[in-house]
């Protein structure tokens, strides 16, 4: 039977086909050269200028690391979020915002040139495979790691793997070694931290950045601390760089009631969207508080803009980073990325937060030595405080915007007890390494952090092990007059890490907590 659909085509394909044979002869007869758009010239320039520095140029030259930086500088002519992420860096990239990845579910870091397991996740293959925390590993698949230069990331990319394949270890357990086969699987990496009850009311929950799993975390962090009689919350952003928009936009939605706005973003190539709270909220009736510091940025901004905006709890700490720009993901052919800048976002007042930028990417990014130098570290830039950037909440409490969200209560940068010799332990490992050794054989001493604080002490024999240590293995010569002023600092800080080898973030934390100023500030506002 005849097609008539079939027939119908045929002149129209013969007819395309004549066409682009047409064209095809013209641009490749000899003596003919086929125009070129402006882009494309562009472009071309650019392959060629590379070839000629990869061919005369005196010294050896990596183009292609020379292109994906010229990639990268180009866009940041534009603004300074907008980035290109070569294929080999997209993977890490992509495992923080999904918030998982394949590996085995270990803790560790790298001490006198031996990988220490400081610890092993619950539920993980590494304890199904029988590590423990305390563990040296000696071989990972047969390859020597111990007593040989390696970096953390070259031990990290041997552990991680697709998941169900096999990792075959040997490591060291008090004196005898061990064979391990650890199964791969799929680790979470947590972006809530730590979630704990100050006192029989008060809960603080530690968000490190916002992934895809962010709010489910946040939910079930609080739904616990709910269960415990928590009537306020800490919510701690401080240093949290952000990260997926929506881990904001959903944990703003458990305070806000329904049809409140968090975040409107805009764009010229975008449409107008505002995000607003559904009827789901489950802290609607919560206490909020909020830290921030310098280095809260975007997604932190968010969080803190909605509910500062809405008058739905109070701020405290010193100005966020200003990052008020949205970035779209646009993947290329060669599996490279570019993270493009699409919109602007909006807090609930009008405000937009994004600092200034004139270019300088090095200097934008460092603003933060900027704000040492001029003293907002220690008080109120009462220049940023501009009339054309006032804004007013509902209730009407002034708020501003041009660069950063400004905490409702200032907290001044503590440098109480600060001195040179505390800063050389505090950016070394000499604390966590201390502290790993310290605690080999004392892990189950104590059965809670809680139980922990009460009942250890920072005795000036640790102390002084502790100075004879750094002494020894980082060659930090002990000032006695530097040691003195710091003592109280010292203390504090390695109480807090011997928590951490035990109990991890959540350890931490708790310990901390309780000599931090903002957390401090904080309780006493609830109170």
């Amino acid at each position: 039977m005849e097609n008539r659909n079939t027939n119908y085509w045929i002149p129209i394909v013969m007819a395309s086909c004549l066409a682009i044979g047409l064209y095809l002869g013209n641009i490749l007869t000899p003596g003919k050269v086929a125009p070129q758009s402006l882009g494309e010239s562009r472009y071309q320039k650019m392959q060629d200028i590379i070839q000629i520095l990869d061919g005369r140029y005196v010294d050896d030259v990596d183009s292609e690391e020379l292109f994906e930086t010229t990639i990268g500088d180009m866009l940041h002519k534009l603004d300074p979020h907008s980035n290109y992420i070569p294929a080999k860096d997209l993977k890490a990239m992509n495992e923080s915002i999904e918030g998982k990845f394949g590996g085995v579910g270990i803790r560790f870091f790298i001490i006198r040139d031996t990988v220490c397991v400081t610890n092993v996740l619950p539920n993980s293959p590494a304890m199904r495979a029988g590590l423990k925390s305390g563990d040296k590993i000696l071989e990972v698949d047969g390859k020597k790691v111990v007593r040989v230069k390696i970096s953390n990331e070259e031990i990290m990319g041997m552990l991680k793997g697709t998941e169900n394949t096999s990792v075959n270890l040997v490591v060291l357990r008090e004196k005898k070694k061990l064979k391990k086969k650890v199964v791969r699987g799929s680790i979470p990496v947590e972006s809530v931290l730590a979630a704990y009850m100050i006192d029989k009311t008060i809960g603080f929950v530690k968000i490190e950045q916002f992934s895809m799993a962010t709010s489910s975390e946040f939910q079930e962090a609080t739904a616990k601390l709910k269960a415990q009689g928590m009537k306020k919350l800490i919510i701690d952003l401080r240093n949290n760089g952000g990260g997926v928009l929506t881990g904001a936009t959903d944990i703003a939605d458990e305070f806000l009631k329904a049809g409140i706005p968090i975040v409107e973003t805009k764009g010229k190539h975008t449409s107008s969207y505002t995000y607003r709270a559904t009827s789901k909220g489950s802290l609607e009736n919560i206490q909020v508080a909020i830290l921030i510091n310098a280095y809260s940025a975007s997604a932190s901004e968010i969080l803190a803009g909605a509910i500062q905006d809405n008058d739905r709890g109070t701020i405290i700490g010193r100005r966020s980073f200003g990052k008020g720009l949205v970035q779209e993901d646009v993947m290329l052919r060669d599996g490279s990325n570019l993270r493009l800048t699409i919109a602007r976002y909006y807090t609930p007042t009008g405000r937009c937060i994004q600092k200034p930028y004139s270019d300088d990417y090095e200097e934008y990014m460092q603003d933060h030595m900027g704000r040492y130098d001029n003293g907002e570290m220690y008080k109120v830039d009462s220049t940023l405080l501009v009339d054309s950037l006032k804004y007013k909440t509902p209730k009407g409490k002034v708020v501003y915007g041009g660069g950063g969200i400004m905490p409702d209560i200032f907290v001044p940068y503590d440098t109480t007890g600060s001195t040179w010799y505390y800063t050389q332990l505090r950016y070394t490992n000499v604390f966590t390494t201390f502290a790993f050794d310290f605690v080999q054989g004392k892990r189950t001493k104590w059965s809670s952090p809680s139980d922990f604080k009460r009942n250890f002490k920072v005795s000036d024999e640790v102390l002084n092990q502790l100075t004879s240590f750094a002494a020894t293995e980082y060659k930090i010569k002990l000032d006695k007059k530097e040691f003195n002023i710091s003592k109280k600092l010292i203390s504090e800080v390695l109480k807090a890490e011997i928590a951490r080898q035990i109990w991890v973030e959540e350890g931490y934390y708790e310990v901390y907590n309780d000599f931090d100023a903002e957390v401090q500030r904080a309780i006493r506002f609830f109170k």
